[in-house]
């Protein structure tokens, strides 16, 4: 048999994938994790531990003369070392072998489908856009790790509806699968390595909206007060919103903008003081079918329990508006978009945001439509707006 000069074993319950036994036998470097080498390192190999400063580690790997095997748990494929690997090396000279991967085991438990769940990390990376993941979508997989552990994301979770599974050392002796509300697991410990499942209302097989600036008509508003078409055209363009991502619609209103970015895969809060706004978006949310959490109170005092956003709307602020803006051009880690009606707010709009180290601009929007007249057509104006925009560099 010819050993490869670097396989990539998974490892689940113990145990390295069947018919792999030979390679990690005859490897004269074993690599991974230090309860895996302690476990399954052969007598006589010599043993290099991944950790922290692993691109120093694996060119170590790279440049010894082997036979070299290393050890990664579950599908190394899968968030895991072949990538960092396939950056040190070519990728064809690697084997791979993946033992079945942790989410893939942790739904197995829960004895659910998962090729409709969406899979997301936060292990070594911000965990925000794993969060903001669970709040969107009705069935999310996330693998953690010591500093974004199952507590983190349920203290985080807590209100959202959502329930929550933490399954922890799959296929070990000590392997416990908890199920619970984020209120009950906030407060538990779990052991590494483990893997948390977010169940959400709605149905994991919804399709993102292929459309979006959606007909006034499409949604619960009242007497035409909502963002018209256009104007959320450009406001979405600007707002960017994405699966990973929050946004706040900053006086709501109908609701349009942040269920438009809720159709596009974001998460949405949207903030209102007006009881009536609070109930159309509401509606709004539900006749779409996507999740939009509702927050009835006067901003910028109803924003100070949030989480941060990656991106704001501000649709509304009257005489709050300055404070407003103080407070979300602090907290957005991307953008800031505001809709003025009024030209002589324009100014002052784009020096707060230029204050505040953002990239501003300002477009004034004006549409007409067709209407029918006489046999013919002729062109009904829509009020002009302006859409103002910060941006960090």
């Amino acid at each position: 048999m010819t050993v490869p000069s670097i396989s990539v074993l998974g490892v689940h319950g113990g145990r390295v994938p069947h018919g792999t036994e030979e390679l990690l036998a005859r490897a004269a470097l074993v690599a991974g994790g230090a309860r895996q080498l302690e476990a399954l390192a052969p007598p006589g190999a010599r043993t290099l531990r991944l950790g922290a400063g692993i691109d120093e580690a694996l060119a170590r790997v790279v440049a010894d003369p082997g036979p070299t095997v290393v050890l990664a748990s579950g599908d190394p494929g899968f968030f895991g070392i072949v990538r960092a690997l396939g950056r040190a090396v070519d990728p064809s000279l690697l084997v791979v072998r993946p033992a079945p991967s942790s989410a893939a085991a942790a739904f197995a438990r829960l004895g659910l489908a998962w090729d409709d769940a969406l899979l997301v990390s936060a292990h070594a990376r911000d965990p925000r856009r794993a969060l903001h993941a669970a709040l969107r979508h009705p069935k999310v997989a996330i693998l953690t790790d010591a500093e974004a552990s199952p507590a983190w994301f349920a203290e985080r979770l807590r209100g959202s509806g959502v329930t929550l599974a933490v399954a922890e050392r799959l296929g070990e002796p000590g392997e416990r699968v908890v199920t619970g509300t984020p209120e009950e697991l906030a407060a538990m410990t779990f052991a590494d390595p483990n893997v948390v499942i977010a169940l959400g209302p709605g149905s994991p097989q919804e399709v993102l909206a292929p459309t979006w600036a959606l007909p006034e008509d499409a949604f619960d508003h009242r007497a035409g007060m909502i963002t018209k078409r256009e104007i959320r055209a450009v406001a979405l363009g600007h707002l960017g919103p994405r699966t990973g991502e929050l946004v706040w619609d900053v006086g709501c209103g109908s609701g349009s903008v942040a269920v438009e970015c809720a159709r596009l895969g974001a998460a949405a809060i949207a903030i209102d003081d007006d009881a009536d706004a609070i109930a159309r978006t509401t509606r709004n949310a539900a006749a779409f079918g996507v999740p939009v959490r509702v927050v009835a109170g006067r901003a910028p005092g109803a924003l100070a329990g949030l989480p941060d956003p990656d991106a704001v709307f501000v649709g509304g602020g009257g005489a709050d508006l300055d404070a407003i803006l103080d407070d979300c051009v602090g907290r957005a880690r991307r953008v800031v978009v505001v809709t003025l009606a009024l030209i002589e707010r324009a100014g002052p709009v784009l020096e707060r945001l230029s204050a505040a180290g953002l990239q501003a601009e300002a477009t004034m929007i004006q549409a007409s439509r067709l209407s029918a007249l006489a046999g013919g057509h002729r062109l009904a104006a829509t009020n002009p707006v302006i859409v103002a925009a910060g941006r960090r560099a």
